[in-house]
């Protein structure tokens, strides 16, 4: 249902392998949240390469007969759905998407919170819900508004249209849209260039990046000036601007 492949010390993929289309049962939903949670509490925590297997599914979504049924199976299910939102949200590492195929629904509310996308060049993204009596999760619909804007988010919200990978590549739904079989290398490609970075630094970037619109002015300063202290006072940070400096030394005397 879910494999994990360990790609190097500092890179996982995450494969969601549940015949036909990868829909998001619970116990998917669960084994996702639970997986990203320890792999996040890693000392060296690795980037994370989400994706799904075959070619014609990322994911289609949450498994409908899970949705609608009684309300003591679908509450604690959209629990746990949020559960694994706030997960990948979280996540303090790069989490990137390898999408192929179908994103959709509750599969693209996923994608919305990766740090980096990329899609194969037949790859389809949508909010089909309110054509099947449906809602998205709440925080989802937030993180469509706060990533595409808001017309854009009503635009899928309200239509249930479908769009194609360069629509969503042109909405700023998408990376990068590549053919099919280079979607894996180019996706690991991005992983592994994006671990190099100081991941305590990213970290940082990435929490604000999910704090900041809840923030007053002065929580953004006590942020800015509780991190600048942090950053200031490590070795490595302090190494990496030595470099910074002696190169612009080298340059101004070259």
């Amino acid at each position: 249902m879910l494999r994990m492949d360990r790609l190097s010390t500092t890179l996982v993929r995450l494969t969601m392998d549940r015949p036909p289309a990868n829909a998001l049962s619970l116990d998917l939903i669960q084994a996702l949240a639970d997986d990203l949670t320890r792999l996040g509490e890693e000392a060296e925590a690795p980037a994370v390469i989400l994706t799904g297997a075959g070619e014609r599914f990322f994911s289609a979504g949450g498994d409908i007969r899970e949705i609608t049924a009684r309300a003591e199976i679908a509450v604690p299910r959209m629990r746990a759905f949020h559960r694994l939102l706030v997960a990948v949200e979280c996540y303090r590492c790069p989490l990137l998407c390898a999408v192929n195929g179908y994103a959709v629904g509750g599969a693209l509310e996923l994608v919305l919170f990766a740090d980096h996308v990329v899609a194969g060049e037949g790859a389809t993204f949508g909010f089909p819900e309110i054509n099947h009596g449906l809602l998205p999760a709440a925080k989802g619909m937030r993180q469509a508004m706060n990533r595409l804007g808001r017309r854009a988010a009503e635009r899928l919200l309200y239509s249930g249209e479908l769009v194609s990978a360069r629509e969503a590549q042109a909405m700023g739904l998408v990376d990068e849209v590549v053919g099919f079989h280079e979607l894996q290398d180019r996706t690991r490609v991005v992983a592994e260039t994006a671990r190099l970075k100081d991941m305590h630094l990213f970290s940082a970037i990435k929490r604000t990046f999910t704090d900041a619109p809840r923030m007053t002015d002065e929580e953004l300063e006590a942020r800015t000036l509780g991190d600048m202290q942090d950053y200031l006072n490590r070795g490595e940070t302090a190494a990496a601007r030595e470099q910074f400096l002696q190169r612009k030394t080298r340059q101004q005397h070259g």
